[in-house]
């Protein structure tokens, strides 16, 4: 059935919700992470956000958020009307039954408040350690045609927002520890699907209609008839936002992790979109990386670690512990350095609360997002709490 909470655009500001990774910083442990997520949606259900959404990640010394459903079930548990979900399982290692069977459980638990995000990077993972393996002859997938590599293209600034240049993660499919955490996440000699074939086994399972291929129907309990919401991530114009629209699901485009390619993903998505009984019309949540405070000056020294942050995950380490600022002065920075993370650091909004607000409402416009998701790490809980009330005021929803 539709959700009223996925609808056309209103004419006013998109609503906000929340991307979490649950992080780790420096000199904390993960524990506390944890309990300061648990912190952070009440506040965020009080300040009037749509949805609450964590991340999914693994063997991150940074980020504490790598098991989505139990995370959800415990967020859900302490707030009672926020949407809550996955931004985004990923189905590389997972099967569809599983997730079926988990989402089904959560929102049997709290029905009507679970959101189920879907994404690809486990599979992207597998495929680029198969090329490798391969010497670069992997089969591409087969049941949606990938879009074609468009060429580097400069720096760019389209309706006031900046595109800044693309960046590839090809360096890191040649990494031992890469090669290591698809290994572990996986059981040995198991095969990845489709990921469109996965999406349509999910929602075959929760509409109750799954039929294999050998024409036995299997039931998933709990998943049949389960409400839960499903949206399809994406950063580029491929698999993602192709399997989004040609099923008719909302789906949620990556401007904080690969904003060079967030314009060609909202347009594929639409130009791929087909009407269904979810949505009668394309439906866009585009996703930002914010960090607010008093003022300009005060965000920006918020912020300071998050160039490092991102080096250490743009280098194969996987997310350090976010730094102090002080940690983060002292780091000796070098020309290659800020050449692997400037994408996202001049596309990292951060600045007082109308700053902060100008910027995302160009996000908005430039997109033409129904939905805005933000996401912001501090070294300190209290700024990083403090952050996301300045710009629920600021827009007006708190």
């Amino acid at each position: 059935m539709p959700d009223p909470a996925v609808g056309p655009a209103l004419d006013r500001a998109a609503p906000l919700s929340i991307l979490d990774l649950a992080p780790v910083v420096e000199g904390s442990t993960p524990a506390a992470a944890l309990r300061n997520t648990l912190d952070l949606a009440r506040r965020a259900e009080d300040l009037g956000y749509l949805r609450y959404w964590v991340a999914e990640h693994h063997f991150a010394p940074g980020v504490a958020s790598s098991s989505p459903a139990v995370l959800i079930a415990a967020i859900a548990a302490v707030t009672s009307r926020i949407r809550v979900g996955a931004g985004a399982v990923q189905l590389g290692h997972q099967t569809a039954a599983a997730v079926a069977e988990a989402f089904g459980t959560l929102s049997g638990l709290y029905p009507g408040r679970i959101d189920l995000g879907l994404g690809r990077s486990g599979q992207k993972r597998e495929e680029a350690a198969r090329e490798q393996a391969a010497g670069g002859s992997a089969a591409p997938s087969v049941s949606v045609a990938p879009a074609p590599a468009a060429p580097p293209a400069p720096p760019r600034t389209v309706n006031g927002l900046l595109i800044p240049g693309r960046f590839s993660i090809a360096h890191l499919a040649r990494s031992p520890r890469f090669a290591l955490q698809g290994e572990l996440l996986q059981q040995a000699g198991a095969r990845t699907p489709d990921f469109g074939e996965q999406v349509n086994d999910i929602l075959a399972f929760l509409g109750g209609t799954y039929v294999s291929t050998s024409g036995l129907s299997v039931e998933a309990v709990p998943g049949t008839g389960a409400d839960a919401q499903v949206w399809i991530l994406g950063s580029s114009a491929g698999q993602s936002a192709q399997v989004a629209g040609a099923l008719g699901l909302p789906f949620a485009a990556n401007y904080h992790v690969s904003p060079a390619t967030v314009l060609e993903a909202v347009e594929a998505y639409r130009a791929a979109f087909r009407p269904s009984a979810v949505l009668a019309a394309p439906h866009v949540q585009v996703s930002a990386d914010v960090v607010v405070a008093p003022t300009d000056a005060e965000a920006r020294e918020l912020a300071s670690g998050y160039g490092l942050w991102v080096r250490s995950i743009r280098t194969g380490d996987g997310a350090m512990r976010f730094p102090s600022p002080s940690s983060a002065a002292a780091y000796p920075w070098t020309d290659e350095d800020r050449t692997l993370v400037s994408d996202r650091v001049d596309t990292q909004f951060a600045g007082s609360p109308a700053t902060v607000a100008k910027h995302l409402r160009v996000l908005q416009d430039a997109t033409d997002a129904d939905e805005l998701l933000v996401t912001t790490i501090t070294h300190s809980h209290t700024d990083r709490v403090r952050s996301f009330e300045l710009l629920a005021r600021e827009w007006g929803q708190a």
